[in-house]
Order: structure tokens, then C-alpha cells, then sequence
């Protein structure tokens, strides 16, 4: 069944970038925006204390459990914005290397940004959505 994202793929300014340019939803859709999913465990503290990786997974995790509790996957994701404490390069390419294979071929529309620090003790990482879904009312009927 077609989701309600569609993605917008560029060659320019560049086509070495690793997701869509822009994405569009049709008026008829539900968005739904997420917080900012952090790499928490259920009691509170944080995943990975120490590694980029790790707290990526755990967060994309939590981010996969909000989407759900939405009614939407993260085929259903318009864009995100992923925040790295770190002022290193590499720490952020860590990051985005492990969001970026969570989506696979859906490569929305994405910030990754560099941060000072992030509200929880000894988190890394944080990645917020805006996703969107068909209203069940708009779904394809079968005939």
C-alpha cells in the first residue's frame, strides 16, 4: 500500500548526498511529530553511555516505538534532524551512519548537527521526526 511520504531525489546541488532532498505530503494526511528520541532504557538511564553507535541504535529503537504508538513506521517519516554532542566530524558521521542504515532505501530528508550537549546525563545523541500517514479514511479501497 503507498504511504503518504513521497521523496524528492536531486543530482543538484549534489547527488553524493545519502538522502532525498525534500519530501512532500498531501493535504490529506496526518502528520505526526515526535520529540526527540533519545537513547533511554525503560528505567530511565542511558543506553551506550560512551558510544555514538550504540546510543544511535537505542535511539532509532525509541524512535521506532513512538512511531508505532503514531500508527506509522519509519516509511512514514517527512524528515529528521539528528543531534551529536560532539564538535568532531567523525563522531557525527558514527551517528549518521547507523540512522542512515535503520532507513534503508527510505532515505528522507535529513539535518545532522553538531551540539554542545544534550538533557540527559552522558547522552550523544538525539533524533527527532515529522512523519506522515494517510487518515484511514483515505486509504486505497481493494475492489
Amino acid at each position: 500500500m503507498p504511504g503518504a511520504v513521497t521523496l524528492i531525489r536531486s543530482e543538484r546541488p549534489s547527488d553524493v548526498a545519502e538522502y532525498a532532498y525534500a519530501a512532500t505530503a498531501p493535504a490529506r494526511s496526518r502528520l505526526i511529530f515526535l520529540a526527540g528520541a533519545c537513547p533511554l532504557n525503560e528505567d530511565g538511564s542511558t543506553a551506550a553511555v560512551g558510544d555514538y553507535a550504540g546510543q544511535s541504535a537505542k535511539a532509532m529503537d525509541n524512535l521506532r516505538t513512538a512511531l508505532a504508538a503514531a500508527g506509522a513506521t519509519l516509511e512514514d517519516v517527512v524528515k529528521t534532524t539528528v543531534l551529536v554532542a560532539s564538535t568532531e566530524r567523525r563522531d557525527l558521521v558514527t551517528a549518521w551512519q547507523v540512522v542512515r542504515n535503520a532507513f534503508g532505501e527510505h532515505g528522507a530528508p535529513s539535518t545532522l548537527m553538531g551540539v554542545t550537549v544534550l538533557g540527559y546525563r552522558d547522552q550523544l545523541v538525539e533524533i527527532e521526526a515529522v512523519a506522515a500517514v494517510l487518515d484511514s479514511d483515505d486509504l486505497p479501497t481493494s475492489n
